[in-house]
């Protein structure tokens, strides 16, 4: 008798050993699927090294002397088919960064800055803006239509 009394014991300790391994992995499971939202990370953030935040000299040191320089904006011309702007806040501090590839020439594909799709316009041409709004930025991608096609990419601190 106090044999099975042990074994059945044995088997309810047993029982609810299992039983409180099934209810714990099932919380387990339960808290992954309730987990925090993942924040989107972004496709495209700089160019040639220069990211915004950035203070003139930081540029300078990346891109070289500009073509045009200012207080607010530098121009670059790098080829007859790739110009940039950076344009600088007060404190010199770069807060938008455009990129012109005439012809589209030497442009990433837009997949690589804003993802799978483009939206087009009646006109033929093409665009997609991504904000990050808790990086603080947005990316642009547009593609013009017409005889000459120019592609600007852009990336701009929000407000």
């Amino acid at each position: 008798m106090k044999r099975i009394l042990l074994v059945v014991a044995t088997l309810i300790v047993i029982a609810l050993a299992g039983f409180a391994l099934t209810v714990n992995g099932q919380k387990t499971r339960a808290a992954a699927n309730v987990a925090e939202p993942l924040v989107q990370q972004p496709l495209y953030t700089d160019y040639k090294g220069v990211r915004l935040g950035m203070t003139a000299d930081d540029v300078h040191t990346k891109l070289g002397n500009p073509v045009l320089k200012d207080a607010e904006l530098d121009y670059y011309v790098f080829s007859d088919n790739e110009t940039a702007q950076i344009a600088y806040d007060a404190n010199h501090k770069a807060k938008a960064i455009s990129v012109d590839y005439a012809g589209g020439v030497g442009a990433p594909d837009f997949k690589t800055v804003v993802g799978p799709t483009l939206d087009s316009r009646p006109d033929g041409s093409q665009y997609k803006v991504v904000r990050y709004e808790s990086l603080g930025f947005w990316v642009s991608y547009n593609r013009t239509a017409g005889p000459v096609m120019i592609v600007t990419i852009t990336i701009q601190k929000i407000g």
